[in-house]
């Protein structure tokens, strides 16, 4: 079962990773650039404040660096450090196979994907605390977060595999931290009114 698995993931990245479209690397390179979103960060805070006030901007703010430093060395300690998983572009039979776009290899271990798993917690956090405001905001945070891990597939970086279980782990954690962000807004003194309904 695990065998035939794994076969199955080494077929879906071969089909799925990139080298078809020069033009998609300069793309992909971008999507997979954690500091190149950095204005889309900005704007969730300010969605927050607006949405739950200055109070829930300052709880959300603790909940979400808490939720990275979990998700990010949970993907690490939890699944790459124990499974031990090579990454496409260090794995003997795929050698001469993996499109990388122009990026380097990264470390030798890829199961899960850090990138999914703190891209699907923080769109799953937002997801929680925009309460579908406006409407289409859950699938295009879904489809944000999908897009930055299909990123790691084109690059080389990561198997679908690793990506589904990053995406699945973060949406949990993703959970979670609105859970708690949730608890923390309601019984924290000081509570103010959300600014928007």
């Amino acid at each position: 079962m695990i065998d035939a698995l794994s076969h199955l993931d080494r077929e879906l990245f071969l089909a799925l990773n990139g080298g078809a479209y020069p033009w998609l690397d300069p793309v992909m390179r971008t999507a997979s650039c954690m500091e190149c979103w950095f204005p889309l960060y900005v704007l969730f805070l300010l969605l927050l404040q607006r949405r739950w006030g200055w109070k829930g901007l300052g709880v959300a703010v603790l909940c979400i660096a808490l939720m990275i430093l979990i998700a990010d060395s949970g993907s690490v300690v939890l699944f790459k450090n124990t499974v031990q998983r090579l990454r496409p572009c260090h794995a003997a039979d795929l050698s001469g196979l993996v499109h990388m776009g122009g990026t380097e290899c990264g470390g030798r271990f890829g199961f899960v994907s850090s990138h999914a798993t703190n891209h699907f917690a923080i769109a799953v956090f937002m997801i929680g605390v925009l309460q579908r405001l406006p409407r289409w905001s859950g699938i295009v945070l879904i489809g944000w977060a999908a897009f930055v891990s299909y990123s790691r597939i084109y690059l080389g970086a990561h198997y679908p595999g690793d990506v589904l279980v990053g995406a699945l782990y973060g949406s949990l954690v993703g959970f979670i931290f609105f859970r708690i962000f949730r608890w923390a807004y309601d019984h924290l003194p000081l509570r103010q009114g959300r600014s928007a309904e």
